[in-house]
């Protein structure tokens, strides 16, 4: 380990020994990074972009005193695309990772669509190994879902530290496999849980610079929260009339809220506010209400409007996310930037903030957003941001491309369908505009084509056992069998009784 990182320190500081406390950037010191990746959480979902029923002060707060966009994407419509983007700098279609680990499975459904790649691969050069080679110590604490079975976890993957957390929200129902020294307290929430971890860590790394990912399970299904939170938001609805977003998922976006809150308050009390960089984001967009079981027993969650579509689809609604940034040194209170950016922007920027350098022999897709830190205003280099999603789950198998204030949905079931939208003039995708601006949807529908054979896109086939009364059948891929949906489980316990 002393060998390690004496030679990553000579590395950076050869020749001149003040350059290894700068990034590359100027005179901007390197930041500490805390990467807080909400699961599932949507675009209008905190108050800073709109909600108006949620409490999220501390994240309110956060934009307040930071940077928000809004006009930032995840990478992926679910989970496991968006994080395989994130710790490669790549779009994930280039690695395969296009569905969530370890994907649905409908087998009389028009096209077979492919099987994503089921791990990140060992050979891919990560954000915290790259980090870790510039002498930050790294951190994962949370959600990983990048591989099953101990030799794909993040500490295989440049993380010196790492808490997979295993289970839903509720006290007692998680754990952390291989640590059985991280216990949580007695009747301990999970974001709970995860903020102690991420605080510890904090604590331990005040003295050096550190990379720090906490990807907590919240707000993903089941719903539950904690009692007292989800009888404040009952009561609001009873007196506001408002039913959106659910009770429940209310008060774990709460939850959430002060997790960050007692993020922020442990970096003050280290004195490093002003070495810090904190980043706030969810992996995908927000969840309208459960699509694979029964839409007549379950709860709908959230009201995603105006954005259209939601999780697992790639209208707005599916991938555009929050993103805030506060580094006090480079970015300025209260500002907003409408810059289209992306979760594979992330890497980029945090290498060259730390004073790193990128892999070699591994394309980076993403584009370095410290341009945008100070200075929202400015634009980045790009002609455009691409998205694949090859799947059925809450929509049919597509791919897109926004060209600055233009987007392209195009559908491989065998239909021919695309569709166009003018994002600037209708965020909420309701005029298809391809009939009558059919030049522009040439235009894209080329140069999508053109970028899905650079990235060498996985791409659904004809399906010869195709069966239109059969096709709405979602198949388990874990067992082989159909999931009927008289079968299929009801939401957890929504709330826990202590």
């Amino acid at each position: 380990m002393f060998h390690r990182r004496f030679l990553s320190v000579l590395g950076l500081c050869i020749g001149l020994l003040p350059a290894c406390l700068l990034s590359d950037s100027g005179s901007v010191p390197r930041p500490n990074i805390i990467l807080i990746f909400i699961d599932d959480l949507g675009w209008r979902d905190i108050g800073c972009y709109g909600n108006s029923v949620v409490e999220t002060p501390r994240i309110d707060q956060l934009a307040s005193e930071g940077l928000r966009f809004t006009d930032f994407y995840a990478a992926g419509t679910v989970c496991s695309p968006t994080r395989c983007a994130v710790q490669s700098g790549q779009n994930q279609a280039r690695i395969g990772i296009t569905d969530f680990i370890s994907g649905h499975w409908r087998p009389f459904e028009r096209v077979i669509t492919p099987r994503p790649t089921m791990a990140l691969p060992h050979d891919t050069v990560t954000i915290a190994e790259s980090l870790r080679a510039a002498d930050y110590e790294t951190g994962y604490i949370g959600k990983w879902h990048l591989g099953n079975g101990p030799a794909f976890q993040p500490d295989h993957h440049g993380y010196d530290f790492a808490a997979v957390i295993n289970g839903p929200h509720l006290p007692g129902k998680f754990k952390v496999p291989g640590h059985p020294e991280l216990v949580p307290k007695p009747g301990q929430y999970r974001t709970d849980f995860e903020a102690d971890l991420s605080i510890d860590f904090i604590k331990k790394n005040r003295n050096r610079p550190f990379f720090l990912m906490l990807s907590p399970y919240a707000v993903h299904i089941p719903l539950a929260g904690m009692s007292a939170k989800v009888e404040k938001y009952r009561r609001k609805a009873a007196t506001s009339g408002i039913d959106l977003p659910h009770p429940v998922y209310a008060a774990m976006i709460e939850h959430c809220d002060d997790m960050v809150g007692r993020i922020i308050d442990a970096v003050d009390a280290e004195g490093l506010t002003e070495k810090t960089m904190i980043v706030f984001t969810s992996d995908n967009g927000g969840l309208y209400r459960r699509y694979d079981y029964n839409p007549d027993a379950d709860d709908t969650v959230a009201d995603l409007s105006p954005l259209r579509g939601e999780k697992g689809n790639l209208y707005e609604g599916g991938v555009r996310v929050p993103l805030i940034i506060k580094y006090p040194p480079l970015t300025q209170a209260g500002t907003t930037s409408k810059e289209p950016t992306i979760s594979y922007d992330f890497y980029p920027t945090f290498v060259r903030l730390a004073g790193g350098q990128l892999p070699q022999n591994q394309t980076i897709d993403g584009l370095d957003l410290s341009p945008l830190l100070s200075d929202p205003s400015s634009q980045l280099d790009r002609d455009a941001i691409h998205w694949h999603y090859p799947h059925y789950h809450h929509g049919r198998p597509a791919s897109s491309i926004r060209s600055r204030d233009w987007k392209l949905i195009e559908y491989h079931d065998l239909s021919n369908e695309f569709e166009l939208y003018h994002l600037a003039s209708d965020i909420s995708e309701s005029k298809n505009l391809a009939p009558t601006k059919p030049s522009k949807a040439s235009q894209l529908k080329r140069n999508l084509a053109a970028w899905r054979q650079r990235v060498i896109a996985a791409m659904p086939i004809p399906n010869p056992s195709y069966d239109p009364n059969r096709a709405h059948e979602w198949w388990s891929t874990r067992t082989g069998k159909p999931v009927p949906s008289k079968q299929r489980k009801r939401f957890s316990p929504t709330e826990n009784d202590l």
